[in-house]
């Protein structure tokens, strides 16, 4: 008996727990999309580590490391600082995982706003 509640004890706690954990996005990820400056093709991939997300995003104009990533349950963050024509620009997203898609928003300095879907590279 006492067995028992232990296993149902301790199944009710990782189904609690289990929500807080970030989803696993590992991998590789591609997203092409409309901006102001015309398409834009990427390949992100992501490494997870507990609610720390690092990684690169690689697009036409080079490849950088994301930096202040963060992911906690669905909900994923992180900046893509990009050097876009000598400029230094500040990219900000942030996205919700569903499945093999992540829907992202991305702040472009403050100058844009862009959504984009990245689909999980198979």
């Amino acid at each position: 008996m006492k067995l028992r509640m232990a296993v149902a004890l301790a199944i009710f706690v990782l189904a609690i727990c289990m929500p807080a954990l970030g989803a696993d996005i590992s991998g590789q990820w591609t997203a092409t999309f409309n901006t102001q400056v015309g398409e834009q093709h990427y390949v992100y991939t992501f490494k997870v580590d507990g609610e720390k997300l690092t990684g690169t995003a690689k697009s036409d104009n080079g490849t950088v490391e994301i930096e202040n990533g963060v992911i906690k349950g669905d909900d994923v963050s992180f900046v893509e600082n990009l050097d876009y024509q000598g400029q230094k620009l500040a990219i900000t997203y942030t996205g919700k995982v569903s499945g093999d898609e992540i829907k992202f928003t991305r702040d472009v300095a403050g100058a844009a706003k862009e959504d984009l879907v990245a689909k999980r590279v198979k």
